[in-house]
């Protein structure tokens, strides 16, 4: 073969790859002369005050409560956003999410409740994740409004699974308010004296274990107060009856238990358990 006809192999050999290489390059730059579909979109833009509000429907929501949408993702995507401002008192019913929820809090004092656990006070800031398939609520303080942001994502065209309203009493239990700042109460009780036992404490029994969604905080309260009240441990109860109703334990909830706990850990414990009772719940 002779020079002239090996070069011109090699070009017809390499050319479909050079043709390939140039229309991807093209393809992959602005202005190439290829271009995909998403490519030809343009950016759209909202402005604000261009879509309408409206209340959000009594079947789902209890009070007053303006829905402001915000964007709803086009296919394939399925993201959508909207602002919505609950008045003082106002909350959504329960219900969950196929995919999940976040709530970003943008102004005012709210509540946020998984079934089963207190609730929980949010603020400004604030950024909610709610899990897939987790049965909660979420609204504004009694004595304050709430704005949030909420971002869900439909799963065969539904992002939500609505059931019933949450009742005063649900809506009305004690909050939890943000975590406290400073030395732990097992810092102050034994930090001096105990402080690795103090670590665990907070690290380990509050933090890890009191953490783990196979019981809500509220059951774990009455399991602990049984054990406490069974085992005649007056000091370690009063606490952690403050804590109960704090996570949704009602006094007439604990005094039952105390009554019925009689018959398997004794009067006397169950004795000492209902003064401590008084106690703890300001009662003469």
């Amino acid at each position: 073969m002779n020079l002239k006809l090996l070069i011109a192999t090699i070009i017809t050999l390499a050319l479909p790859g050079l043709v390939s290489a140039q229309t991807n390059r093209a393809a992959a730059t602005p202005g190439g002369g290829v271009a995909g579909a998403a490519d030809s979109q343009p950016i759209r833009i909202t402005r604000s005050g261009a879509q309408t509000s409206r209340q959000g429907p009594a079947e789902h929501f209890k009070g007053s409560v303006r829905v402001d949408p915000l964007f709803q993702a086009k296919a394939p995507a399925r993201a959508s956003g909207g602002r919505v401002t609950f008045e003082a008192g106002a909350r959504t019913a329960w219900h969950t999410h196929p995919l999940g929820q976040t709530l970003i809090i943008t102004a005012g004092v709210g509540r946020v409740q998984r079934w089963g656990d207190p609730a929980e006070e949010i603020r400004p800031g604030d950024v909610v994740w709610i899990p897939p398939g987790q049965k909660h609520w979420h609204g504004a303080a009694p004595n304050s409004s709430m704005t949030h942001i909420a971002i869900s994502e439909a799963l065969d065209g539904k992002s939500a699974e609505w059931m019933e309203q949450v009742d005063d009493s649900q809506y009305n239990a004690p909050a939890a308010g943000p975590a406290p700042t400073g030395p732990s109460r097992a810092q102050q009780l034994m930090g001096d004296v105990a402080p690795k036992l103090a670590e665990l404490t907070d690290n380990v029994l509050y933090a890890d274990v009191w953490e783990r969604p196979e019981l809500s905080k509220r059951d774990r309260s009455l399991v602990t107060l049984s054990a406490l009240i069974a085992m005649n441990r007056p000091d370690q109860l009063r606490s952690h009856l403050a804590l109960a109703r704090r996570n949704g334990v009602t006094e007439r909830e604990i005094s039952e238990a105390i009554t019925h706990l009689a018959f398997y850990a004794g009067w006397p414990s169950a004795v000492t358990a209902a003064g401590v009772a008084k106690e703890v719940f300001g009662k003469k």
